[in-house]
């Protein structure tokens, strides 16, 4: 598995109108533009730092992932996301050194990017997820 870089940090917030103030306001970094992804009850926005990102997440649903994960810790980092050279082979070899996993097969994230994500109870509590665009 070739690990490429970070390719963002997924930030839960209760609102992206509120969340990104600081992101522009503060630290004044350029909003790149929000994107709804329906399979995943999601609204993200990101932040370009650097060839990374900062993406906030709003749920979309009550029933969410990100919904639940607000109720749970409240905001705050819900994942860290690396880049991979092929999500497919990063798959295959991460179930062959038994690392739980919570999508064993990719699926479409927000830019159109393949995305999984690898179970907090094997990474020592992170959510990882990992990406290839």
């Amino acid at each position: 598995m070739k690990v490429l870089k970070i390719d963002h940090l997924g930030i839960a917030v209760k609102s992206i109108d509120e969340g990104k103030k600081f992101w522009t306001d503060v630290l004044e970094l350029e909003f790149e533009g929000s994107e709804t992804v329906e399979s995943q009850k999601v609204t993200t926005a990101f932040f370009p730092v650097g060839e990374s990102e900062v993406e906030l997440l709003e749920s979309t649903a009550p029933d969410g992932p990100i919904a639940k994960y607000l109720e749970k810790k409240g905001e705050g980092i819900q994942h860290i996301a690396f880049r991979v050279e092929n999500i497919e082979e990063a798959l295959s070899e991460l179930k062959e050194k038994g690392v739980k996993l919570i999508d064993e097969k990719p699926r479409i994230g927000a830019g159109g990017a393949k995305i999984a994500f690898l179970h907090p109870k094997a990474t020592h509590g992170v959510l990882v997820e990992l990406c290839e665009r």
